[in-house]
């Protein structure tokens, strides 16, 4: 199932996760483009010597780069079989565990733990052994291994069995259930999980919150968590990174754009998210509609900028409400536009240049997430904003517990105190906002990319 590879020096420093730092796409001379990611785990390992990165082929280009001998040193990449990973891709992690961890089940009828289930989860195994057996493989002795998400909970406890030896973290970048949830699934398959995550020498989370919900699940379903420490490492924004990408000339480009499409003199509330079921666009956009129907003196004088990049299409769940997003926006274009104002300006297609074009000209942040890890976009928007920014945050979302105390908080399933929030996010002071945005830029900054991966490495060699 793993392809062959050529030998490399053993690692003393690796990262295992779905998705690599490289991605392969298949040009039609049948030659390889190559396209680099960036992000915290990126920035973290250009600090450190001895590494290696493991991660899953995800498409075509990927799979027949692996098979070509395609690749960059310290990268090394899975050929999995497919349909293996799209059973444990989205049949279990996005499917199953992303659902129990955002609390996302209509449980009248879902979820239906039956035959396809298990044989989805047989996948799952399969997956995470290739990962771990990977691990082992190219980890030097002793080496530190950091482990990323729930795609991946199942290999501390395999690597273990493997290299006794190594130093084993793993990081979860999203939410944790609380126990009644979490207990949601198979008896079996809870205790799997956890024992996997077990399997670290520590176990790592984004909020102090998330860290306290797993120790609960361990305590109530196991016992306890045994030999294995529980940190937290709060993920901030890279502040110089956006701030130079923010000024470059194709944003500058995209905000023209943007002033022209919202018109002169006009607030704006800008919101940017993948179409993911947790990230609540729908209430948002809704919140919004009661904030033109209660508020008359809004219609003609703010846009909402909602930016709604598709996530996930593979699944009929992500498509549906993918459209119901677009239709709730034409909806209320239709029912307040006016020939010279058009309310919602909804932007599909990922572009960061435009995104950060969003970010610099919002007078008011909208980050309401049914449930969320952390929310760096709650972190990105009062670091690059030109004229400070009001930041309306869910109390569910992880990077609450850093900003909400100058946020304006809402419950993410109330309407109308949202609407309420976003008036009072329009109406705030000039000071004051401009305060706020300072004192939440310094602590959505608090611990940049590359530190956030440091201190986890070096909390590992403390375990």
């Amino acid at each position: 199932m793993v392809s062959e590879h050529a030998p490399q020096p053993a690692a003393q420093v690796l990262v295992a996760s779905n998705r690599g730092p490289v991605s392969y796409a298949l040009r039609e001379d049948g030659t390889l483009d190559a396209k680099r990611g960036g992000g915290g785990l990126v920035s973290g390992l250009s600090a450190v010597d001895d590494k290696m990165w493991v991660c899953a082929a995800l498409g075509d280009g990927d799979r027949e780069a692996v098979r070509r001998g395609v690749g960059e040193p310290g990268v090394r990449m899975l050929d999995i079989d497919a349909d293996v990973h799209a059973d444990a891709y989205n049949g279990i992690a996005n499917s199953v565990l992303w659902f129990v961890h955002h609390l996302l089940y209509q449980t009248p009828v879902e979820p239906v733990f039956d035959a396809e289930f298990r044989r989805q989860w047989a996948s799952f195994e399969t997956y995470n052994r290739a990962f771990a057996e990977a691990l082992a493989e190219e980890a030097g002795e002793g080496a530190a291994v950091l482990v990323q998400d729930y795609h991946l909970a199942l290999v501390p406890g395999m690597l273990r069995e493997l290299r006794p030896d190594l130093r084993i973290g793993h990081f979860s970048h999203t939410p944790w259930a609380p126990v009644d949830y979490f207990r949601l699934l198979p008896d079996d398959i809870a205790e799997q999980l956890l024992r996997g995550i077990l399997g670290a020498d520590r176990a790592a989370f984004l909020t102090r919150r998330w860290a306290d919900a797993f120790i609960g699940c361990c305590t109530e379903i196991l016992g306890g968590t045994g030999h294995t420490r529980v940190g937290v490492h709060g993920l901030g924004a890279d502040a110089d990174f956006l701030r130079r990408r923010a000024h470059e000339a194709d944003v500058d480009e995209r905000m023209a754009a943007l002033r022209e499409q919202v018109g002169p003199g006009r607030k704006t509330i800008v919101r940017v998210d993948r179409t993911e079921l947790s990230k609540n666009i729908v209430r948002g956009m809704l919140a919004y509609r009661a904030l033109l129907d209660e508020r008359p003196e809004w219609r003609g004088r703010v846009v909402h900028i909602a930016f709604a990049y598709p996530s996930r299409q593979d699944l009929a769940v992500y498509r549906e409400y993918t459209a119901e997003v677009q239709r709730v926006a034409e909806s209320v274009n239709e029912a307040y536009g006016t020939a010279d104002w058009t309310p919602v300006v909804l932007h599909v297609k990922d572009d960061f240049a435009r995104s950060l074009a969003a970010y610099r000209l919002a007078d008011v942040a909208l980050v309401n997430p049914i449930r969320d890890g952390m929310n760096l976009v709650a972190k990105e928007v009062p670091v690059v904003s030109d004229h400070g920014c009001a930041l309306v945050l869910s109390r569910e979302a992880g990077a609450y517990e850093e900003l909400g105390a100058d946020a304006l908080t809402v419950n993410p399933y109330d309407v109308s105190a949202t609407a309420a929030a976003l008036h009072e996010a329009l109406t705030m002071a000039d000071d004051e906002r401009t305060a706020r945005t300072e004192r939440l830029a310094a602590a959505a900054t608090a611990l940049p990319p590359q530190q956030w991966f440091l201190d986890q490495l070096e909390a590992l060699g403390q375990s």
